[in-house]
């Protein structure tokens, strides 16, 4: 019991906010709750009926006190709100430059993990200390959870979409990883480790892994096997969108929309080419290749035409 403590070691930059909004949840929920009983046996003792011919005198009420005990609550709530909304956009809205790409995809019941560099993992992440990772999360069945509690960050990982959050890790260590959500008979073992290191341990780790391919040299491969590179990269004709210079750019529809060219909107328009059509161009061009392509190799083609848009050292690192 020496080592006993109530929350998980703190191993992020965010970690110490998120404790201090719980902290005060705790001692907002818990001072309500033992003011509320402290009244309660205080008015029980006070106004008990003395005799059977006792009758308490009429309340007619106290509008100064009505006003307190709504105005008071609810501006303690407010507080709790607007902290918890500042959080949350801080903790789910991933810096836009110079982050780590890691990308993850769950499966009943394991979690995939794929480096930028084309290192692989199954249930193990690594990651180095004092830089962002922002991590791409997928899932190729049912919705899981990933959650890392000495980071004091969660998210829902739901099919048919990406997810994206943000850590900043401080404390080397390993440190649990779980599905926090519901997936099937084996769900509690769905668990695995991120092991926090330092800079230079993190890139002798890097270097020791056996990779041929990089994610991105992995993407063009598939991208060359299902025929995109014909159209979406060579095609002189202008039949469909050059997809050279697009990623993280706005894009604008034949509906009148913009629309951001991120990962959810790549993924998308492989899966379903014909939910947003560019301005200017046709449907039914190009083949819905939904239920064709599996999650991981999504995420290898998605970084393949990030290469397209950035220096070639920018999705290796």
């Amino acid at each position: 019991m020496g080592s006993f403590s109530i929350f998980p070691p703190r191993a992020s930059a965010g970690a110490a906010e998120v404790d201090a909004l719980y902290g005060f949840l705790l001692f907002v929920g818990i001072g309500m709750t033992l003011l509320i009983f402290f009244f309660v046996f205080v008015f029980a003792i006070k106004y008990r009926r003395k005799s059977p011919e006792d009758r308490p005198k009429a309340i007619h009420g106290s509008i100064p006190l009505e006003i307190a005990w709504s105005v008071i609550p609810f501006l303690i709530m407010l507080v709790m709100f607007g902290w918890g909304t500042k959080l949350y956009f801080q903790n789910y809205s991933p810096p836009t430059r110079d982050t780590l790409d890691i990308y993850i995809t769950g499966k009943q019941w394991m979690w995939k993990i794929q480096y930028p560099g084309g290192q692989r993992e199954i249930n193990e992440l690594h990651v180095p200390t004092g830089r962002a990772v922002k991590l791409t999360l997928a899932s190729e069945d049912v919705i899981h959870s990933f959650y890392i509690p000495a980071f004091r960050l969660k998210h829902d990982v739901v099919p048919g979409s990406y997810q994206t959050y943000w850590f900043e890790p401080t404390k080397p260590g390993r440190y649990h990883i779980f599905c926090a959500e519901y997936c099937g008979t084996n769900h509690s073992r769905m668990i695995g480790w991120v092991t926090v290191m330092d800079p230079v341990r993190y890139q002798t780790w890097l270097s020791g892994g056996n990779t041929s391919e990089s994610m991105a040299e992995l993407g063009e491969r598939v991208f060359e096997q299902y025929g995109c590179v014909t159209c979406h990269v060579l095609d002189q004709q202008g039949r469909v969108p050059s997809l050279r210079n697009v990623f993280g750019k706005p894009v604008q529809l034949d509906n009148g929309q913009t629309v951001l060219a991120d990962e959810s909107y790549i993924r998308e328009s492989i899966l379903n080419p014909n939910a947003k059509i560019v301005k200017g161009y046709h449907r039914d061009i190009m083949p819905v290749f939904q239920g064709q392509i599996g999650e991981e190799s999504l995420l290898q083609l998605i970084v393949y035409i990030k290469s397209l848009s950035a220096p070639a050292n920018e999705v290796s690192k």
